[in-house]
């Protein structure tokens, strides 16, 4: 039997908190997919070549508006039938991979024009994935935080993570830099019905939503962009970007799984204490 983890706070006065050996275990599971490399790092092992000095030429503008209607897309869906079923099973990580996949032989074959179609569909894809992920965790689809913490899966795992604050996990530091939109938004929408809110944004009344949305947007591109110049390579064709998708859906089905199983022990045991637990492992 493994020993447990004992941890005194504040927020538990009352009596000592303690995590199991299966919840240590399934924390240092998701600490060391949500601290591995970025996909830059994944897709330059797999072409051979690095993959960062190309960003600069890509179109900034074309990109960010592609991504940010990805994410509007994903919104869209977020809101209005993720479902809201809690009992947790298994995944169907398979089966999301091999949709997302078909779309990446596509996005492959027909290189960067096509990026306005295959990106709002993969994204989308992979909001499914990442939701039926977050359900096994024993999250409830029908809250809006929970959908909302969906979305937020497509800004972990971007370079820029490393840069908020040396001293702090990458992922915590990315939540931090998220923490007042996702607030904000959620305290919006809370007593909205999923056809109101999706209404509201359909009509740009619904700021909160898009402030987040460009938040994410932001990291989500850096993912982005590394994907498209990994696609990129002459003669890669479209065996070449289904490959590349599916280490896309792979990385944020990484990310997603690591971020439930946070969020599943912070409901148990409160933020500040898994916190601690994560950053001692």
């Amino acid at each position: 039997m493994k020993p447990v983890v004992p941890y005194k706070t504040e927020l538990f006065k009352e009596k000592d908190m303690a995590l199991t050996a299966e919840e240590i275990d399934d924390l240092a599971k998701a600490k060391k997919l949500l601290e591995n490399p970025s996909f830059a790092i994944k897709a330059a092992n797999y072409i051979g070549r690095p993959v960062e000095y190309a960003l600069e030429k890509m179109d900034s503008e074309f990109l960010d508006h592609a991504t940010f209607k990805a994410l509007q897309m994903a919104l869209n869906v977020a809101v209005g039938s993720l479902g809201d079923t809690t009992s947790p099973k298994r995944s169907s990580n398979l089966t999301h991979k091999l949709m997302v996949g078909s779309s990446g032989a596509v996005g492959g074959f027909f290189g960067l024009p096509a990026l306005a179609v295959e990106l709002p569909l993969s994204t989308t894809l992979m909001l499914r994935s990442i939701a039926d992920i977050a359900r096994s965790q024993g999250l409830n689809l029908s809250d809006i935080d929970t959908r909302l913490s969906c979305l937020e899966v497509f800004a972990l795992g971007s370079d820029r993570s490393h840069d908020d604050d040396a001293g702090e996990s990458a992922y915590f530091a990315v939540r931090g830099a998220l923490a007042y939109e996702m607030h904000a938004a959620i305290q919006a929408v809370q007593h909205m019905s999923s056809q109101a809110i999706k209404e509201a944004v359909a009509r740009g009344q619904m700021p909160v939503l898009i402030k987040l949305i460009n938040t994410i947007a932001s990291r989500f591109g850096i993912t982005v962009s590394e994907k498209l110049i990994a696609q990129s390579v002459p003669l890669i064709g479209a065996a070449g970007g289904a490959t590349i998708n599916l280490m896309f859906i792979r990385h944020f089905q990484d990310m997603a799984e690591g971020h439930f199983i946070v969020k599943r022990l912070e409901k148990r045991y409160g933020e500040a204490s898994v916190r601690e637990w994560y950053e001692s492992l």
